[in-house]
Order: structure tokens, then C-alpha cells, then sequence
């Protein structure tokens, strides 16, 4: 039996409506969005769909490209959570839940008062987004430079390790990739993130993702140079 087709998300082009959407189906699969921020204009009042945290840090990017695709990211975020949940996309309140294993400030966004969870990633010119009526988890990641992989395999679990060693070199970035997206989405839905390491759990390398207690883990399908996983809570 050959690997599990990757889900595909939907793009968002320039455009966008902000009329409703129909939410997840709880149990089912994810709802899967992609932006390409170099081919999205936001227009003029999207400074007015930043909270404070976001304006101030979008002020600290340098370079204008990266400041737009920034905006773009979470722009679209808001229009989208508005669209789900039938409300102006200004209105949209986000909070920060503590960290799933310290307590501390700055675990996973959340929404208060609905069951709709989300998840967003970006990198490069992509934003990848997850909504789903559980915890949910997504990344996405460009292809690192030559030499990068082999730097920061040295992180993940040893059994991860293991594997990547054993392959011909020539395949190791491309599987480190998996591993590092499957991985990370999984930490972003659990609320743990990046803060306290990344050796568990393990998610593996392979064509297949590894089975994670109390996750349902897919790849998702993008554009060539680019790998992501989504991770969507089944406890």
C-alpha cells in the first residue's frame, strides 16, 4: 500500500470574500487555506486588522517585502476567522492560551466562547492556515539552505536521528523537511511550540507520517520548494 494522498488546501486569492464560510465538521478533516502574500494586495485598511502585538511587531521587519507578507499572513487570518464565525474581521478578539507543559504566557492563539480552533504558518511568500473544531497545528517550511539540515537534525528524536543517517545523502534534506513540518505542527497544536525542544514526539521522516498518540497527522500538498503537515487533536 503506497503513502496517503497529502490534503490539499484551498487558495486565497486577491480578492477574498469575506461573506461566511461553513465551519469544519467536528471529527472531520481540517479546512485547509493558502495565501501567496507576493500575489495579495491588502488594501489600505488592513493596519485596522492588527491587534497591537502584531502592529508592533510588523514595524520591526526591515525590508518591505517582508513586512507585506507579514500583513498579508495575518490580514488573512482575520478575514478568514470572520468569515467562519459571521463577524466583522476587525472584531475578531484573539488570545494567547498558556504553554501546554510550563503554564506559562504564550502557548497556542485562541478564540474565546466557540469551538472553532485555527492554526497559521508562514514562510517565504506562503501563509498556510488550519481551522478545525479541535486543536489544530499546521507548518510550513521553505527548503533550508545546503548544510542546514544536517545542523539542526541533531535535535530531533533519536530514532529520527537514526533514520535520517541511514538514507543516501542526496534524500536527507527533503525527509528532514517532513520531519521538522510533522513535528512542529504537532507541537503547535498541542500549545508546547518550539520553546521546550523538539525531540518529542516522534513523527518520522518516511513517505508515511508516524502514528502520534492523540493526533491525527497528514501532510499537506504546496508548491515545489516548500513541505508542510498539519496535526489535528482526536482526544
Amino acid at each position: 500500500m503506497g503513502a496517503p494522498a497529502p490534503l490539499v488546501p484551498r487558495p486565497v486569492g486577491e480578492g477574498f470574500s469575506d461573506g461566511g464560510l461553513d465551519p469544519p465538521e467536528p471529527g472531520g478533516p481540517p479546512h485547509l487555506w493558502l495565501v501567496r502574500a507576493d500575489a495579495y494586495a491588502v488594501g489600505p485598511d488592513a493596519a485596522r486588522l492588527l491587534a497591537g502585538e502584531q502592529t508592533a511587531r510588523r514595524s520591526r521587519f526591515a525590508h518591505a517585502t517582508d513586512r507585506h507578507r507579514y500583513t498579508v499572513a495575518h490580514v488573512v487570518l482575520r478575514r478568514l476567522l470572520g468569515a467562519y464565525l459571521g463577524r466583522d474581521p476587525a472584531e475578531v478578539a484573539l488570545v494567547r492560551l498558556p504553554c501546554a507543559r510550563c503554564g506559562r504566557p504564550g502557548g497556542r492563539p485562541a478564540l474565546r466562547g466557540t469551538d472553532l480552533h485555527f492554526s497559521l504558518s508562514h514562510s517565504g511568500e506562503l501563509a498556510l492556515y488550519a481551522f478545525a473544531r479541535a486543536p489544530v497545528g499546521v507548518d510550513v517550511e521553505a527548503a533550508p539552505p545546503p548544510g542546514t539540515a544536517g545542523e539542526l537534525a541533531a535535535m530531533l528524536h533519536p530514532r529520527e536521528r537514526a533514520e535520517l543517517a541511514a538514507l543516501p545523502p542526496a534524500e536527507r534534506a527533503e525527509a528532514f523537511l517532513r520531519c521538522w513540518t510533522r513535528k512542529e505542527a504537532c507541537l503547535k497544536g498541542s500549545g508546547a511550540g518550539l520553546t521546550h525542544g523538539i525531540e518529542e514526539p516522534w513523527v518520522g521522516g518516511g513517505r508515511v507520517p508516524g502514528a502520534v498518540a492523540g493526533w491525527r497527522l497528514a501532510d499537506v500538498r504546496i508548491r515545489a520548494g516548500y513541505r508542510a503537515a498539519v496535526a489535528v487533536s482526536v482526544r
